[in-house]
């Protein structure tokens, strides 16, 4: 969840949290108390309180790190992200779509769309969230005027196709006074969609396919010369003994013995599990190799193009050597060339030799050695990387 500051990103997952049933009476009774020291709300219920938990978060009335929420409903379980809207937390709000499959962006309904507004918005679309649902908010302060809603909400889809964004939707709500969070407003009888709570527990989200097999080496297993294994989580498909894989980058072959869980062989393991495997053949297997299905390998590649969301306060430099982190690999880099930046008010392409903070650019990458990866579109773990 996030957006353009003071939007009511945590005042809206407060609400729809209490108006749902799912704070308990005595923390609702501590929030109202609190409301009247730290609240925003001139002494009434400040329901963003039950989110910011840090004590500069309250001080200042802002969200600065990602809050992370978990709860369910009878149709659907949800872990929430409620990111912080100002520019210099950017690198918070990523850390956030980085694991989303749903991304909601909140809009002032006076205000409107904003740059940061876009900026987020283009962050979910970089990091391959397809579906995004625009709550236009605070529609109380603009007499729910359905004219500007549509506008809103026509720019907003405008903003989602530009970006490639699948899939995008919009509702107006008024987190203030509970309006569509969990029952139809009567102050919007011209909005037919669901309420905000509805539309949470049956949309359906784009999960990445079940991709082939592949497991990142986290740790060569040899507690003593008898056995030899290759510990990680499997990031895709499933792997049984008997199967065929091949070991990346070196492109050498084997099959699999067995796959360890806990102290225990198991006959299957998939994406998400933590195994240990053994292997037919004495072959080089290292931390930070991948092991695969051999017959939809990751590419194996030492230069590459690629989006990077730069978050550090020193400029990124054409030219300057990193350190990049993909999956259980850690190796040397440089980029070589930054071909553009991406203006987040425009999208437009733009000419740069750096890239400050919280800025987007597409550049050349060259590594020291070949590493083995998928196209983030395919693949976050195996495509995602941090330099």
């Amino acid at each position: 969840m996030c957006g353009s500051v003071d939007d009511g990103k945590s005042t809206l997952l407060g609400r729809l949290l209490a108006e749902a049933g799912m704070i308990p009476d005595d923390r609702l009774a501590q929030m109202i108390r609190d409301s009247k020291k730290h609240g925003t709300c001139g002494g009434a219920p400040d329901y963003a309180l039950l989110l910011d938990g840090l004590e500069a978060e309250r001080e200042q009335g802002i969200t600065i790190d990602v809050a992370w929420r978990y709860f369910g409903t009878d149709k659907r379980a949800f872990i929430v992200a409620d990111c912080p809207g100002h520019a210099q937390y950017t690198r918070n709000m990523a850390s956030g779509a980085s694991n989303a499959e749903l991304g909601v962006v909140l809009v002032d309904a006076r205000a409107g769309v904003q740059t940061q507004t876009r900026r987020h918005s283009a962050i979910l679309a970089m990091f391959g969230v397809q579906r995004v649902l625009f709550a236009v908010n605070k529609l109380d302060l603009i007499d729910y005027s359905h004219a500007r809603y549509h506008a809103i909400e026509q720019e907003c889809v405008r903003l989602a196709h530009d970006l490639g964004i699948d899939h995008a939707d919009a509702i107006p709500v008024s987190a203030i006074n509970a309006d569509n969070l969990v029952a139809h407003s009567p102050n919007t009888p011209w909005y037919g969609g669901k309420p905000l709570l509805e539309y949470l527990e049956t949309v359906q989200v784009e999960r990445q396919a079940d991709a082939a097999f592949a497991l990142p080496v986290q740790w060569v297993n040899r507690p003593d010369h008898s056995f030899r294994g290759y510990t990680g989580t499997i990031v895709g498909g499933r792997v049984a003994p008997g199967n065929e894989v091949v070991v990346l980058p070196s492109g050498r072959l084997s099959s699999v013995v067995s796959v360890v869980g806990g102290d225990a062989d198991l006959q299957t393991a998939e994406a998400g599990q933590a195994v240990t495997l053994t292997l037919a053949d004495q072959i080089d297997v290292a931390r930070g190799d991948v092991i695969a299905d051999p017959s939809l390998p990751p590419e194996v590649a030492a230069q590459f193009a690629c989006h990077l969301l730069w978050l550090d306060d020193t400029a990124l430099l054409s030219g300057r050597r990193y350190l990049m982190k993909l999956a259980t690999r850690v190796i040397g880099a440089q980029v070589t060339e930054i071909k553009h930046r991406i203006d987040p008010d425009t999208q437009a392409h733009l000419a740069a030799t750096r890239l400050a903070a919280n800025e987007i650019g597409y550049c050349n990458l060259s590594l020291d050695s070949e590493i083995a990866y998928r196209p983030y579109k395919e693949d976050r773990r195996l495509g995602g990387f941090i330099l």
